[in-house]
């Protein structure tokens, strides 16, 4: 093998952080290069500098030997540099062909889009590679397996040699991670080079050629899959020994705490997006809800939450009934909840930690004495909370938007678990986090399942759902489609379920299903 890419002394500070720290890299022709790292450990730095978005302050960048200077993306495309962004660039009212060709459009007499000449030059590609996508489709009507083959088709019509996928499998199910493997070893046998970022350590032992792990903005060492465990990869990201396994004792259900009865649902655009929908969830088990992101979940959130009225059904926590009742109203009643997105819905960036942690109580005692906050008894609780649950930050007197993700995460964790809660709404907890703030806030969720607070656990990460719940129930369009224990579901059949199959049909392709998978990883 020849070496396609060389990345030396690549070294980029911002204010106050040093985001790269003299980064070498190598990635050789038809290698699957991984790369692996703690937020923060400078992947996305290295991949701007490398896509022509961030300019280094040293190093050198060398493409097939020679030394080159990118500065832009047109720059890294013109060098046959291709990246697969984690959130899809497409625009969804347009077809394939017009997505492929935008930004490098033929034309006929140089003034008739060529959209038959381009869509033949895709099935060319899609035959190939095994991408099969329609180019008269719309990117609207394609499923989110498809909608990645097309961000590999875009790369692949601007002649990339080197391809960069971002967290390439995180809204995939298991069926479309296969699929994405199969393209990946297909491309790579003809003779394309891939960086692959993901946080997933089962899927780089699997697809991997070598393993670059950063940490604090270094190199902490490349392997080869054959060299480690996933157990070995976490600590050289996280620099201690991690537990991949989340220990629990067997659930002790008691009373409901959430009856939910045939609840509907509008997102913003009026849409109805929860059609149907009926499940309880006790105190003291977890209940989890897989699906692939955007059929319902999101909106099931909001309305439990008071974020967003219902069309129609019922919802209870305790006994009483809610409809379209108010979200302080709703938490006042011993409802926590851990959003979707941290940013938006969990933290007022601009204020400070201390304010953050009291946000559902700040008009209480003892932060509140009537009108007046009793700012010394905010600051101490945040003090306290900030060393209980590992919040890394110089103060609690700095705005929450200074923090990491993970740290903004384990502040709304340490405010929701700090007061008496019967039910804990988790949407999406772990999204973005590293394997060390992945481990931390699961123990904290299966600590107060323990306690005996009922949990609904929102997430489209398997493992995660397989892990911590108790029953799970699967969404699609809508709709729940199962709810199955979770000491009999298999990822497999879980997959299946979340791609539209019926459960019964689901049943019997699962152990063939559970082969190919098998044969894969």
């Amino acid at each position: 093998m020849s070496t396609v890419l060389e990345l030396q002394g690549i070294t980029k500070s911002f204010p106050g952080v040093l985001a790269n720290d003299h980064i070498d890299l190598t990635l050789e022709q038809g290698e699957v290069h991984a790369l692996l790292g703690e937020n923060g450990a400078g992947k996305t730095t290295l991949m701007n500098i490398l896509y022509g978005l961030y300019k280094p302050d040293e190093g050198k960048i060398k493409i097939k030997g020679n030394e080159v200077e990118i500065h832009s993306p047109n720059d890294a495309i013109r060098q046959g540099i291709g990246m697969v962004h984690q959130h899809f660039m497409l625009v969804p009212v347009m077809t394939v062909t017009e997505n492929v060709m935008l930004g490098v459009e033929t034309t006929r007499a140089g003034v008739f889009l060529d959209r038959a000449a381009v869509a033949r030059k895709i099935r060319e590609i899609s035959e190939r590679y095994g991408l099969e996508v329609d180019p008269d489709a719309y990117i609207k009507d394609l499923p989110v397996g498809a909608q990645q083959r097309v961000e590999i088709i875009k790369v692949l019509y601007r002649e990339a040699d080197i391809l960069i996928l971002d967290e390439p499998t995180a809204v995939l199910t298991p069926q479309e991670v296969e699929g994405l493997f199969k393209i990946i070893k297909t491309l790579v046998e003809k003779g394309k080079s891939l960086i692959f970022i993901t946080h997933k350590l089962k899927e780089v032992l699997a697809i991997a050629d070598r393993i670059t792990v950063l940490r604090g903005g270094r190199v902490v060492g490349t392997v080869k899959p054959q060299e480690v465990t996933q157990e070995k990869l976490a600590s050289m990201m996280v620099g201690r020994e991690v537990s991949l396994v989340v220990k629990k004792q067997p659930a002790n259900p008691g009373e409901v705490v959430l009856e939910v009865k045939d609840l509907h649902v509008r997102d913003e655009r009026h849409n109805l997006t929860v059609r149907g929908v009926s499940f309880e969830v006790r105190a003291g088990e977890v209940l989890g809800i897989a699906g692939v992101q955007g059929n319902g979940q999101t909106e099931l959130v909001y309305a439990l939450t008071g974020l967003t009225p219902i069309v129609s059904g019922e919802i209870k926590i305790a006994g009483q009934t809610i409809h379209n009742t108010a979200p302080r109203q709703i938490l006042e009643r011993g409802v926590a909840h851990i959003p979707e997105d941290r940013q938006r819905h969990g933290l007022v960036l601009p204020f400070p930690i201390h304010d953050n942690m009291v946000l559902c109580t700040y008009y209480l005692p003892p932060f509140a004495n009537g009108m007046v906050l009793q700012e010394k008894v905010i600051a101490e609780n945040a003090a306290r909370l900030a060393e209980e649950f590992d919040v890394r930050t110089p103060s609690v007197f700095v705005p929450a938007s200074s923090l990491s993700g993970g740290n903004q995460q384990k502040v709304i964790v340490a405010r929701e678990f700090s007061r008496p809660i019967k039910l804990l709404i988790a949407s999406q907890p772990t999204r973005g986090l590293d394997v060390g703030s992945i481990e931390y806030i699961h123990s904290r969720i299966i600590q107060k399942r323990s306690e005996g607070t009922g949990v609904l656990l929102v997430s489209s990460e398997l493992d995660e759902i397989m892990a911590l719940s108790d029953r799970i129930a699967v969404m699609y369009k809508g709709q729940i489609v199962a709810i199955v224990p979770a000491s009999k579901a298999s990822k497999e059949y879980l997959g299946l379920l979340m791609a539209g199959i019926h459960p019964d049909e689901a049943a019997e392709k699962a152990v063939e299903a559970t082969e190919e998978v098998e044969r894969v990883f």
